[in-house]
């Protein structure tokens, strides 16, 4: 489903210029659940962001279903991949109820038989019709991101990216936005690439993962192996010890990856 191949993001120019993503690679099969995971700043948002094409100068090659993406982003392509953003709070605009929010793109891309889609959709996530006329400061946090989630549904994609998708909500509505996640996926055969600084919410959602770090792909490994904590880089052991919780003797021992 996703392919992707030496990809590179620079910022800037000169002197000033940021190498954000370093030639990365990997690839997603067709239903499959992939992670992408690395502390802040280690570019994994860029990855995802310049495949939804929301940056426009990347370096490399990016195929989606077997098809070259291009520079700019079709409506075609869009349809297929939707991506789902980290902040359900700042995501969603405030002036627009749940029905404006999940009709605009049905609107932009002219698909037919709106009601029916925005009802189903909303069913599919949890909410129900109750919810459509609803403004984003009447919901709750998890409220939000099912909304954030039932929009990048309503035009059936293919390919969901989701950027940190549970990060913003508490622990306990944490899971039930993983677990409809895991149905939706199952239900409706979706590809996800999922990006997340927590390896326990990988984990749960993915079958494989990429470890990031300084702009680079450190390691490709199953899920398997990050649950038997049997890495075969330093620093993804490192980074699982860090997400154990605070170790006073881990923190002694640990190394800067950073050069």
């Amino acid at each position: 489903m996703l392919r992707v191949n030496e990809l590179s993001v620079v910022f800037g120019q000169g002197h000033d210029a940021l190498t954000a993503v370093d030639r990365v690679s990997f690839m997603v099969e067709e239903g499959a659940s992939f992670g992408i995971v690395g502390e802040s700043g280690s570019g994994k948002s860029t990855v995802l962001r310049a495949v939804a094409g929301l940056i426009p100068d990347w370096g490399g090659e990016i195929s989606i279903a077997g098809k070259p993406r291009p520079r700019r982003l079709d409506r075609a392509l869009a349809r297929r991949v939707q991506m789902v953003f980290q902040d359900p709070y700042a995501s969603l605009h405030p002036r627009h109820t749940v029905d404006r929010v999940l009709s605009e793109p049905l609107t932009i891309h002219g698909v037919s038989g709106v009601e029916e889609r925005i009802e189903r959709v909303l069913a599919d996530v949890g909410l129900g019709s109750a919810f459509r006329f609803r403004f984003p400061h009447q919901l709750s946090g998890g409220q939000r991101q099912r909304v954030a989630i039932a929009r990048a549904l309503v035009l059936e994609p293919s390919l969901l990216l989701l950027d940190e998708p549970t990060s913003a909500l508490d622990v306990s509505v944490q899971a039930e936005v993983l677990n409809l996640l895991a149905r939706l996926r199952r239900e409706r055969g979706l590809t996800y690439v999922l990006v997340s600084h927590d390896l326990a919410v990988i984990a749960q959602l993915c079958d494989r993962l990429a470890v990031m770090n300084q702009g680079r792909v450190v390691e490709e490994l199953g899920v398997a192996q990050l649950r038997a904590h049997e890495p075969a880089e330093a620093y993804t052991r490192q980074l699982m010890t860090a997400s154990l919780g605070y170790d006073p003797e881990a923190i002694a021992a640990f190394k800067d990856f950073s050069a």
